[in-house]
Formats: structure tokens, C-alpha cells, sequence
């Protein structure tokens, strides 16, 4: 891919990986971010090219923004631009996210779309389909008065509760995950990404604060794991052996940022094991911080306990060359850019993951990648970025 690899500081991160059927020649993954620039869902030219500039920066794979999958309440979220958000069903949707597969794989990349049903988080009254019922495992929004940036107007609007969702709707959107999945092969992406993390549909069945469901879908921590496993089983039954699947989960939720789907090694071997016997290829795992220890009393991470437990790939993501969280830069306390690359290293060669989600920073420069090979300055971080399709 480059030159020399030898007497490099990033050189490891530069190393290719197989997985399943799916070669990278790097381990840098684009994370997914959600961004808003497809009008009535549909990416267009422009979004093409956005993501074709990441691939021509050597990034090792992309992860699309979450799309949303063909359920009535899947999306919603008044003023996030919400008819912006692109969506994985309909001729013209299809249509657009071709041409950014075709863009991508012209500039010699990887991509994956992150399936996503917003689940609890979904605002009534909003999204394609306005007049949408709300879907809730068990009709609770999550608890009150937790630490969160969401806008207190948000939280009014969306905290009463709904009805619990029936067995039709339970298999309805597992469904809707199992079409899209189909479509996204049939198009031409090269992976399969869940987002089942951050207090989203798949992690409001994993989280026993949104799941207080008492049948198979709920109560045990293997129950909670049902949903999310089962549509990692029809979705490996429905695309075949070749294409790997992708599974992000969090401990944070947006209701409450110290939220934990484990407080042990143990729960968490407990929490991923559906999802592992299912056919999760590689955890995407949402730290926030992803130095950060996983538990109390050891310094290993949540990537690294993953990969413990599991035996699976896993992916680290949270603060890759920024000195400040996501959350942080919407509060107005902004991020800098900084080389905290020695330490994602020495963590890679610990053995703590085997790939390195990379946000804000990607956003913010799309030779990023080919730049911290070639010792070039990075932009410097610029959060009006975020906001414009560069």
C-alpha cells in the first residue's frame, strides 16, 4: 500500500487484515457519524464524492453514517435534519448508495453501511413517517435524570412512555434489518455494520433499563441479547459466508452517559455471547474515550475485554487524534487536534484490538490516513467540518 512500512511509529496499524472474504490493507476504519446531506433520504453525487475522498486518503474501510432501514419509525428526530438522513429502501435511495459503493471501489476502498433504527430515541411526530407509531421493547424511554448533553426539550418530547412493542412488531423490524441487509448486498458494499449501541433500537433490547420485558425478549441478560441475535442470524442466513458482520455496542447510552450494559468481564461475556454464537464477525466497540479502562482494577479496555471474551476482531473508536469528546465539541468546549497515535499503537500491539475506528478527525481531513503515513501536518481541527460535506 505504501512505500516501506520499516522504523515507522504507525507501521502496525498499516498491516493488512482478512476477514471472512473481505481484505484491507490497513487497519483504519472511517467511523460512522451521522451527518444529514441526503435530501428526502437519497445520497447523491455530492455524498459520492465524500466518501471517494476518504478511499483516495488510504483509509482501510469506511463505515457509512447510520441509514436508516425500511421500517415506518425507523428515523425520527425533529431538527436533525431529519429529511436529510439517508435512508437503505426505494429505488432512488438504492440508486444514490450504488454510486457511492461504485465511487469508492474506483478509489480502491472498502465500504459498509450502518444499518439503524433509532428505536426509543426516535421523536414522535417526526421522520419520513410522521403519523408512525414509536417502537419500544418495553414502552420506557430509559431513567429520568441521567447525565446527558440531550437538549431538555428533546428529553420532554420523547421520556413518556408507549406501549410495549407486540410479537408482530418485534418481528416486523427484525425484518426491515433483514431487507436492508439484502439490498446492501445487492448493491455492492462489502460488509454488513450494526449499530447496536448509544441507546438505539438492538441496544434498547441489550439495555435492562429500556427492557423490562418479562417473555423471551427480555429479563435475562441472554433474553435481552435475543433481538439483536436473531437478526444477526437471519441476516448471515440471508447474504451468505463471504460478507462479515459488524456490531457496534456501547456501554454509554444518550440517556445516561454512565449507563453499563456489564459492570464485570463476566457480564460482558455474558452480554456478547448471543451476538458471538450468532455470527458477529467484528465488535465495533463505543468508548468514547477508547483508552479508557474497561472495568475498575485493571487497565485493559472495553476492546480489549472484548476481544478477551469474545475471541472475535474488534474495533476501538473514541478521541483517535482529538483531545476531546464528540459530546464536549456540542457543548461548545471544542476539540484540538492531538498525536496521541503512540498510545493507540502500543495498545494495537498489546493486542487490545485489531482495527481503529476513526471519526471526527476523518471528517475534519480526508488524507488523514495517507498524512499520518507520510508525516504530513494534519488540518487543524475545525468543527465547523462536522457541519458542511467536504
Amino acid at each position: 500500500m505504501f512505500d516501506s512500512l520499516e522504523n515507522h511509529l504507525a507501521s502496525p496499524l498499516f498491516s493488512p487484515i482478512r476477514i471472512r472474504g473481505l481484505e484491507l490493507a490497513n487497519r483504519i476504519v472511517m467511523a460512522p457519524m451521522t451527518r444529514g446531506f441526503s435530501p428526502n433520504g437519497v445520497p447523491g453525487p455530492d455524498m459520492a464524492a465524500y466518501y471517494r475522498r476518504r478511499a483516495e486518503g488510504r483509509t482501510g474501510m469506511i463505515i457509512t453514517e447510520g441509514v436508516g432501514i425500511d421500517h415506518p419509525s425507523a428515523l425520527g428526530q425533529a431538527g436533525l435534519n431529519e429529511a436529510d438522513i439517508p435512508r437503505i429502501y426505494g429505488a432512488d435511495a438504492l440508486a444514490g448508495w450504488r454510486h457511492v459503493v461504485e465511487e469508492v471501489h474506483a478509489a480502491g476502498g472498502k465500504i459498509a453501511p450502518q444499518l439503524w433504527h433509532q428505536g426509543v430515541m426516535r421523536q414522535k411526530g417526526s421522520g419520513p413517517f410522521p403519523d408512525a407509531e414509536s417502537m419500544r421493547p418495553s414502552g420506557t424511554w430509559g431513567p429520568f435524570g441521567g447525565h446527558r448533553s440531550i437538549h431538555p426539550d428533546y428529553v420532554a418530547a420523547t421520556f413518556a412512555p408507549t406501549r410495549p412493542m407486540s410479537e408482530q412488531d418485534i418481528e416486523d423490524v427484525i425484518d426491515a434489518y433483514v431487507r436492508a441487509a439484502k439490498d446492501a448486498v445487492s448493491i455492492g458494499f462489502d460488509a454488513i455494520a450494526l449499530h447496536g449501541a448509544h441507546g438505539y433500537m438492538i441496544d434498547n433490547f441489550l439495555w435492562k433499563e429500556t427492557n423490562q420485558r418479562t417473555d423471551q425478549w427480555g429479563g435475562s441478560i441472554e433474553n435481552r441479547g435475543r433481538f439483536g441475535a436473531e437478526i444477526v442470524r437471519r441476516i448471515r442466513r440471508e447474504i451468505g459466508e463471504d460478507m462479515p458482520i459488524f456490531f457496534r455496542f456501547s456501554q454509554w447510552k444518550q440517556q445516561d452517559y454512565n449507563a453499563r450494559l456489564a459492570s464485570t468481564p463476566a457480564e460482558l461475556e455474558a452480554v456478547l455471547a448471543p451476538l458471538v454464537d450468532a455470527g458477529v464477525d467484528v465488535f465495533d466497540v463505543s468508548n468514547r474515550q477508547l483508552t479508557k479502562p474497561g472495568f475498575d482494577g485493571d487497565p485493559t479496555t472495553l476492546a480489549g475485554w472484548t476481544r478477551k471474551v469474545t475471541g472475535k476482531t474488534t474495533m476501538a473508536v473514541g478521541q483517535v487524534g482529538l483531545n476531546r469528546e464528540y459530546y464536549d465539541d456540542r457543548q461548545g468546549n471544542i476539540s484540538e487536534m492531538i498525536d496521541n497515535i503512540p498510545e493507540v499503537v502500543n495498545l494495537f500491539k498489546a493486542g487490545e484490538f485489531d482495527l481503529i475506528g476513526v471519526g471526527r478527525a476523518l471528517l475534519n481531513d480526508p488524507d488523514w490516513t495517507v498524512k499520518l503515513w507520510s508525516g504530513r501536518e494534519q488540518l487543524p481541527y475545525d468543527v465547523e467540518n462536522l457541519r458542511k460535506l467536504t
